[in-house]
């Protein structure tokens, strides 16, 4: 089966320092380090994705600045197609302002930027190739009424549609039935339920709830404590696996692009489930948003481990 993906969302510059830990408001820290990478949720899972064995489209805007190659070079290195990632005059190249602590959790601060000029025409046009690809792979970083109209356009083609729904925000009702998959971090199932999310059983409620509101399948990940997956015929938990948190910036971006790629070859859930947790896992033992991202070769191999 075909492992064509397209990735329509965000491209920005990660502004990374490091610190004991994370400031505390009005207060002041020195931090140890200091280092710019390419980043935004679309371009992460985009190299995700591709890293984990897809062919990957990316589709998105820029702005037409210095950082504009900073956030397509390691799309390119990656094997991501990046023709259909337009330059923006209007507004600089998103960017994101990270504090990762000791524990290697970390605090984020998001500018959009030419990310907030990704509209509907720009979804009309990539609906030739679209309509070609298996899974369309969605987050929050670009407007939402641009993120529902692809996911009505991809759904009337036939292609699936995955959404991440990060960062946390509102998402209109008719939009959960065009979707096939939802795979939201227990701050983001808390937020679009209503109910707080912090451990299986919590997870297992999110999951029906979110079921209940149209799509198709959910996913509700609890980081180092595993996650719980459903659909209209099974709920299960799976554990995580252990590793040693280094930096979990990208970690859901892995595990999202990693599991468009299962979805794409026909994986039943829960493999696809497995193999994308595999892929989170690696991922928080490196440093960096996109350069963390496993290949699929250390996937498998953590998998038969």
């Amino acid at each position: 089966m075909t492992k064509t993906i397209m990735v329509i969302g965000s491209l920005n510059a990660d502004f990374v320092v490091r610190a004991p830990r994370r400031p505390a408001p009005g207060e002041t820290l020195f931090g140890r380090e200091f280092r710019i990478y390419p980043g935004g949720k679309g371009a992460n899972q985009a190299v995700a994705a591709s890293r984990a064995g897809g062919s990957v489209f990316m589709a998105g805007r820029t702005g037409d600045d210095i950082f504009s190659s900073v956030v397509t070079s390691t799309l390119k290195d990656a094997g991501v197609d990046c023709t259909h990632v337009m330059t923006s005059t209007e507004e600089a190249t998103g960017s994101a302002f990270i504090v990762v602590d000791n524990a290697g959790e970390n605090a984020i601060l998001v500018v959009p930027g030419a990310n907030r000029l990704v509209t509907r025409a720009d979804v009309d046009a990539l609906t030739p190739l679209l309509g070609k690809c298996s899974v369309l792979l969605l987050q929050l970083e670009i407007p939402i009424d641009t993120t529902a109209y692809a996911a009505e356009v991809a759904q009337r083609l036939g292609v699936f549609v995955m959404l991440d729904p990060a960062p946390a925000q509102a998402i209109p009702k008719d939009l959960y039935p065009r979707l096939d998959a939802i795979t939201p971090n227990e701050h983001e199932a808390s937020f679009l339920t209503g109910m707080h999310v912090s451990h299986a059983d919590s997870a297992r409620a999110a999951v029906s709830n979110l079921l209940g509101k149209g799509t198709k399948q959910a996913i509700v990940k609890l980081g180092g404590k595993g996650l719980v997956y459903g659909n209209r015929d099974i709920t299960e938990y799976l554990p995580a696996y252990a590793v040693e948190a280094v930096d979990t910036t990208a970690a859901g971006d892995a595990f999202s692009g990693a599991l468009a790629v299962a979805m794409a070859e026909g994986q039943p859930l829960g493999e696809a489930c497995r193999f994308a947790s595999a892929a989170g896992a690696l991922a928080v033992t490196r440093r960096g948003a996109q350069s963390s991202m496993p290949f699929r070769r250390e996937i498998e191999r953590l998998i038969s481990h």
